[in-house]
């Protein structure tokens, strides 16, 4: 009841008093709820509320501390905040001033998933150039899992069928919980230091992401991009996707398909080289074929019969030239001989004989032929020859009636 002793406090004392209690007594701690009412103010400031099932108080994250968040907050995530309990003075109310905020459970390995993605992603371990090609045709397989699993007895089975003479080694590995990262990495570095394998096949069979969690660890991802021998992640199922599956220099959606990328089918193999086989003797058969065409088209071509063809024009020619030479010959033979015969007829014509033999007679003096009266004198002998004979005669008188 009140009386004049009793103190009467403001507003502004107990709201101080309120939250030095607060403040004072209730220390730095992590705070567990789910985000609700988030509001990104225009200043930079988040505010929000934090619940459960039970209860719920304010949260703020001031704008320096927002700035470094590296997931986006929304409505009905799950969180885990580290902060205090702070009573505003002005407003009378208290909450949660947050120093620092992750996601809880799944959230957190994802957001831890997301930044080793983008660490790693950035220093080029997921880059083309990286990955090493795999063999088309190994003969010895490394396969780094458990050896309980389902995964080891589906890649058995794949790689049985498919290749029966590929060799598999196993090195079992503990694939989750503690001590599985470091088994890994050494099941990766024994299989270099060995190196008698064409392929590594590194995996699992499915689970949740907490299972899965060995293959998204850093040093499981290095060892991966550091193997000399070309690595076939083989995590989960096909919606599961780790770290390892980015490094490796190729990701199998599952155990089963990492055996079925790793060797060629045995059975469509030995169907394929059939197949070629009977597409070589084809092809050398139509080769063998096509070239004898080609010969014989060769051997009825001018080309090949152009030597013969002017042997046989040479011979053409020599027996034309040869009967033209004969012929020429006659022709000349029978020039000559008409040429001849006219130059007889023409001697003949001029022998004297012939003169005489028409009556006319030739008179000589001193064995030469008198053509004038006047070449002789009187009582000179003369030799009169006649067609038939000769006749000496003494001249008596002569009569020369030239001008």
């Amino acid at each position: 009841m009140w009386t004049e002793d009793t103190h009467i406090y403001t507003v502004s004392e107990i709201t101080k008093t309120i939250k030095f209690l607060l403040e004072e007594n209730i220390p730095t701690l992590w705070l567990e709820g789910e985000v609700s009412n988030f509001k990104a103010h225009s200043s930079g400031h988040y505010y929000f509320t934090l619940k459960d099932s039970q209860a719920q108080i304010s949260a703020v994250i001031w704008r320096s501390r927002a700035a470094t968040l590296d997931f986006a907050l929304e409505d009905g995530m799950h969180v885990q905040a580290l902060g205090n309990v702070r009573v505003f003075e002005r407003s009378g109310r208290y909450n949660f001033d947050i120093i620092h905020i992750q996601p809880a459970g799944l959230g957190r390995l994802q957001m831890e998933f997301e930044r080793l993605k983008k660490q790693l992603e950035a220093e080029g371990l997921f880059e083309a150039r990286h990955k090493k090609p795999i063999p088309k045709y190994p003969s010895r397989i490394g396969v780094i899992t458990s050896e309980t699993g389902a995964a080891i007895r589906d890649i058995i089975n794949v790689l049985t069928r498919r290749a029966p003479n590929v060799e598999i080694i196993l090195r079992p590995v503990q694939v989750q919980g503690e001590g599985a990262v470091k088994d890994i990495v050494r099941a990766i570095g024994e299989f270099n230091e060995y190196g008698n394998v064409d392929v590594l096949i590194v995996g699992r069979g499915g689970g949740s992401l907490e299972d899965l969690w060995a293959f998204n660890e850093e040093a499981v991802a290095r060892a991966i991009f550091a193997s000399r021998i070309p690595v076939i992640s083989a995590v989960g199922h096909e919606i599961d996707f780790t770290i390892a599956d980015f490094v490796a220099d190729l990701r199998a959606p599952t155990p089963s398909a990492a055996a079925e990328l790793a060797v060629p089918d045995f059975v469509e193999l030995k169907q394929t080289i059939l197949r070629y086989s009977e597409q070589m003797k084809r092809s050398v058969s139509l080769k063998i074929q096509r070239l004898r065409e080609q010969i014989q088209a060769i051997q009825k071509s001018y080309g090949l019969r152009r030597l013969e063809d002017l042997l046989r024009q040479y011979a053409f020619r020599i027996d034309e030239l040869t009967v033209q030479l004969v012929r020429n010959y006659k022709q000349n033979l029978q020039i000559k001989s008409r040429y001849i015969e006219q130059i007889h007829l023409r001697l003949q014509n001029l022998n004297p004989k012939k003169v005489l033999e028409r009556g006319y007679s030739i008179t000589y003096i001193e064995g030469k032929v008198v053509k004038k009266a006047s070449a002789v004198k009187i009582d000179q002998q003369i030799l009169t020859e006649l067609c038939q004979g000769k006749i000496v005669s003494q001249i008596k008188k002569i009569e020369d009636k030239s001008p």
